[in-house]
């Protein structure tokens, strides 16, 4: 039974929505910067720009290829080969820098070339160049828009959450938090140390025949959860007179050895069957059921359950520890203890940053804060999106 309910909040609005906005601003760079580079693409042209770039690496790799071959008193067939290529790659028509193409051209159309003939082909390719590293530019910003697009959508869901958070806090507000939420947990955190070590004496003392009665007791009552003896263990405890001893003891004796064992049970064969095959079931008992959940419940709801643990706490448990039961009891019909209650849940749920945020009466503030921050992500996401056939 016992064990926070409370919902983790993590801290850090400020990087969320920070980060979002931040994100956001890039893609509007990124997107800028691409649609600036497509429009002086545009002005020129896709096509051409993309003829002009391909005759120009065409022409260079003519260079490249028959430099050492065709200058001077070189293979004269190669000669003819570089001329027929080059001319052809540079044969470019109506196209950007077609000047550039014309004066390539014109330096190694001579009968002999030198080496600074080929240099200043190259030289004259050189306005056309740019438009290679113009389309190199325009991939690398597709690539840097796509990658801002992804950056700003991730950032949009880590804000989707954290905006959630904010408004569970918010939602909070309401709880008085200087309520001296001891006077509740004091006397919670008693009892449930207390019934826990009793239910641990309970476990090496009373009998096993005891124990599972108890433990079936228990399961008939709706707000303890426990686990019921497995079939064949109950039947063994039941049938077999070492069913008088402790369960502690029964763990002990299934490490025993046969010969051993005999001395203390009639049937050893049946002990290791029952016992040792459930050894971690028997170990897992403990107090916990028994327990009160922190923070705890609504007050009839918990005053009814204490109800129902009173008189299976008081076969097991002192005076003192049903005591302190009634006094939490009491508590839970009282006046205040809603009050204590829900102090109690928000201090449990939210770490110290988001309980600032209600003391300071912040939390609207901060909703407000990132709902603006992702209407404008939003924005700025529908605003740069590109239809599917665009790069």
């Amino acid at each position: 039974m016992a064990g926070s309910r409370a919902v983790a909040v993590n801290g850090g609005d400020a990087d969320a929505v920070g980060e979002a906005g931040e994100a956001a601003g890039r893609l509007r760079e990124r997107y800028d910067e691409l649609r600036r580079i497509e429009a002086r693409i545009a002005d020129y042209g896709r096509d051409r720009v993309e003829t002009a770039v391909d005759a120009y690496r065409r022409a260079h790799r003519a260079l490249d290829r028959y430099e050492d071959d065709a200058v001077g008193s070189g293979d004269f067939g190669s000669y003819l080969q570089f001329r027929g290529e080059f001319g052809e790659a540079v044969d470019v028509g109506d196209v950007p820098a077609a000047d550039a193409f014309a004066a390539a051209d014109e330096a190694v159309d001579k009968r002999r070339l030198s080496e600074g003939d080929f240099a200043a082909a190259r030289e004259a390719l050189a306005p056309a160049g740019e438009l290679v590293e113009l389309l190199e530019a325009c991939d690398d910003a597709v690539d840097e828009f796509r990658a801002a697009r992804k950056d700003a959508r991730d950032a949009r869901r880590r804000l989707d959450s954290r905006l959630d958070e904010l408004r569970e806090v918010a939602g909070m507000a309401d709880a008085d938090l200087d309520a001296a939420v001891d006077r509740l947990r004091d006397p919670v955190e008693a009892y449930d140390e207390s019934v826990r070590a009793a239910f641990d004496e309970f476990f090496r003392s009373a009998s096993a025949r005891e124990v599972f009665d108890f433990l079936d007791r228990a399961d008939a009552t709706p707000f303890v959860d426990v686990d019921v003896p497995p079939t064949d263990l109950a039947e063994y405890v039941a049938e077999h007179a070492a069913g008088e001893e402790p369960l502690a003891t029964l763990l002990e004796y299934a490490d025993y050895s046969n010969s051993k064992l005999e001395h203390y049970v009639d049937d050893p064969g049946a002990l290791r069957t029952a016992v040792a095959v459930h050894r971690t079931y028997l170990e897992r008992l403990d107090g916990a059921p028994l327990t009160l959940d922190w923070p705890p419940a609504p007050g009839d709801e918990l005053a009814y359950e204490i109800d129902e643990l009173i008189p299976l706490v008081g076969r097991i448990a002192g005076d003192e520890t049903v005591a302190t039961l009634r006094s939490i009891r009491e508590l839970a019909r009282s006046d205040e203890y809603e009050r204590l209650r829900r102090a109690a849940e928000v201090r449990d749920a939210l770490d110290e940053p988001e309980l600032a945020l209600i003391e300071r009466g912040e939390a609207s503030e901060r909703v407000a804060a990132a709902e603006r921050t992702r209407a404008l992500v939003d924005d700025v996401l529908a605003e740069t999106e590109r239809t599917a056939d665009e790069p």
